[in-house]
């Protein structure tokens, strides 16, 4: 069965890090983009980053141009988003997804469970 599973989220002070981790199994994850998202209480969902199959071009939403990154080991079949300089407003529920092809572009068709990032003093 294939699955994304993300993990590594949690309570943060505001000016904390936090590295989430998307994971796959039951397929390759190398063939495919995979992009992060969040989803703030009341608000909808948004994109914030791309990263395209090989992990030599990546997209980011202007807003968090220096303070998230977004990577892939894909000996792992693991995509990774790291979130430095944390805000309280950053809290959301954060998804990883995948593209069905290897490029950033087109809509996302498989999507994880979601991790809980809350940040806050």
């Amino acid at each position: 069965q294939s699955q994304l599973v993300e993990s590594g989220g949690g309570l943060v002070q505001p000016g904390g890090s936090l590295r989430l981790t998307c994971a796959a199994s039951g397929f390759p994850l190398e063939n495919y983009a995979i992009g992060w998202f969040r989803q703030a209480p009341g608000k909808e969902r948004e994109e914030l980053s791309c990263i395209n199959s090989s992990g030599s071009s990546t997209y980011n939403v202007e807003s968090m141009k220096g303070r998230f990154t977004i990577s892939r080991d894909n000996a792992k079949n693991t995509a990774y988003l790291q979130m430095n300089s944390l805000k309280p407003e950053d809290t959301a529920v954060y998804y990883c997804a995948q593209r069905p092809r290897r490029l950033c572009f087109g809509p996302y068709n498989y999507w994880g469970q979601g991790t809980q990032v809350t940040v806050s003093s």
